[in-house]
């Protein structure tokens, strides 16, 4: 599978065609995106691995080749989708994310390996060793010296795996803003909340005070500044004044677990693309 990003010029596609005959690549998926307010162009390609006269580590190199001449601006990758991947998950108390995810893993929906689940409270311990997955705990004490040690344990554990996401499931915690670069585009959030109503902590609480008639919820990477990542996946329900904010919680959870899935899917697929603040999402 290869991805590209650069900026918008004439013969790109005719070029990356070129190269992809050229190693014999046979095509088996293809998009593209041209963004006329940035002047970027994004595509997706996929293609038979078993096509490719050349190893891997040559189809990159000679890629590389290339996507130099469309700027140095340009981002790419080039992954074999054969390879499997690792997630790891970061829990508090609330368990229908973890739930969910570790259901879609056991049944083979989830396109990656669930190697460890780590969370600031033990409540969702047994939830991880029903299905056979280490459960490490790491107490977040409230002195921010303390704090920050325990993020820096949550660092070596997390790293110790090398996964392609770190997901918080409702991971009811903020990264500090050197480990967000750390996994810039590998932590993934799920917020309760049609962002960018409604940030920060109690977001159903906010929206009923507000009476809104949609409650929704975002994945979106992680960045330094309180959930405002560039967004992966979005839904929405409607509800109305009857709702309490016990009801409003019980349906954003079903939200919640459908765009988290939906969004991590993508991003295992490598079919996000981020530029700036905005993604595209070949789905």
């Amino acid at each position: 599978m290869l991805s590209l990003g650069c900026p918008d010029a004439l013969g790109i596609v005719a070029r990356l065609s070129g190269f992809l005959a050229g190693a014999g690549a046979w095509i088996v998926e293809a998009a593209y995106h041209a963004d006329p307010d940035t002047g970027w162009f994004f595509t997706r390609q996929a293609v038979t691995a078993s096509s490719v006269r050349m190893s891997l580590e040559e189809f990159r190199e000679r890629f590389a080749e290339i996507a130099a001449t469309f700027g140095k601006e340009a981002e790419w990758s080039v992954h074999d989708t054969g390879e499997p991947k690792r997630i790891v998950l970061l829990v508090s108390k609330e368990g229908h994310c973890l739930h969910d995810l570790l259901g879609r893993a056991a049944t083979g929906e989830l396109p990656a390996e669930i190697c460890a689940v780590i969370g600031n409270h033990t409540s969702l311990e047994p939830v991880a060793r029903a299905h056979g997955l280490p459960f490490q705990h790491v107490p977040f004490p409230a002195d921010p010296e303390q704090r920050s040690a325990a993020f820096e344990q949550v660092r070596t554990l997390v790293d110790a795996h090398d996964p392609h996401a770190v997901v918080l499931a409702r991971f009811m915690q903020v990264l500090p803003p050197e480990l967000c670069a750390h996994w810039k585009r590998k932590a993934i959030n799920i917020h309760h909340s049609f962002l960018p109503s409604f940030v920060g902590a109690r977001p159903y609480h906010q929206a009923h005070e507000r009476g809104v008639k949609i409650i929704g919820a975002t994945c979106h990477y992680v960045t330094a500044e309180l959930d405002a990542g560039p967004i992966i996946e979005q839904d929405v329900v409607r509800i109305d004044h009857s709702y309490s904010i016990a009801d409003m919680v019980r349906h954003g959870r079903d939200i919640e677990k459908i765009v988290l899935s939906r969004g991590l899917r993508w991003h295992l697929e490598d079919r996000v693309q981020v530029h700036g603040r905005k993604t595209v999402i070949f789905s």
